[in-house]
């Protein structure tokens, strides 16, 4: 059964959209506050978010943009407000649709299918990744170079996947803390630059040319790319 987050300010809104959508095989989450949607992706695995616009203390372009820092599920924005300037804000903030009120129920439904089954595809094109004979298969959480296994803990694991699938973009070391440990985690730079460095030494052990790919950017975090940069790059460092 999905899980669809349901996140708006009005409980009658709420309720109307667990009666259209729950009939139809889903699990509805409700909140009517943006900071504890937040913490519903500690406590259970979201599907998909409906999030309404116009929400007090945070907004719901706010709420996305959150959210995207740490998730691509999909997310339906959902309001009164049909204004072509707010729609493609909405969708620069990581939106994938958007819905106006009032709406029709069976758009809705339509259009959480669709979303649904497009992030269905797009997750089991990411189960296996092959990059330089380096292989990380995610549902047995194996990682192998040129046929041989290399040993890493789960959150080595994640690290790596995260950076493959991510090429060319800056990681900052907060940014990592909420994407592998958790938006309420109580870790320090210190750990993070720890699992970085035994990460590099594995994969430096199995032969695998990490130097020319995992980059430290000073001040910032770690990039991953795809060629070895200049070495006279003065803002990366292996």
């Amino acid at each position: 059964m999905k899980t669809i987050l349901l996140v708006d300010d009005e409980t009658r809104m709420l309720d109307l959209l667990g009666l259209y959508i729950a009939p139809h095989g889903y699990k509805c989450v409700k909140t009517t506050s943006g900071k504890i949607a937040l913490t519903y992706f500690e406590k259970e695995k979201i599907d998909l978010v409906i999030l309404d616009v116009m929400m007090p203390e945070m907004d719901g372009w706010t709420i996305c943009r959150k959210i995207r820092e740490f998730s691509d599920v999909p997310i339906i924005m959902l309001t009164a407000r049909s204004e072509t300037p707010d729609i493609i804000r909405g969708l620069k903030f990581g939106a994938d649709d958007y819905v106006t009120k009032p709406f029709n129920e069976e758009e809705l439904l339509a259009r959480i299918e669709a979303l649904l089954r497009r992030s269905k595809k797009l997750t089991e094109d990411k189960h296996i990744l092959i990059f330089n004979g380096l292989e990380w298969k995610e549902e047995s959480m194996e990682l192998k170079y040129k046929g041989q296994v290399i040993s890493v803990t789960p959150k080595e694991f994640a690290l790596i996947g995260l950076f493959i699938k991510n090429p060319q973009k800056v990681y900052s070391r907060d940014h990592l803390m909420s994407s592998i440990w958790g938006l309420r985690s109580n870790i320090d730079d210190r750990t993070i630059d720890s699992h970085i460095r035994n990460l590099r030494e594995k994969l430096r052990s199995a032969g695998f040319p990490i130097d020319s790919h995992l980059f430290t950017v000073w001040g910032i975090g770690y990039k991953w790319v795809k060629e070895d940069p200049e070495k006279n790059n003065k803002y990366l460092n292996k």
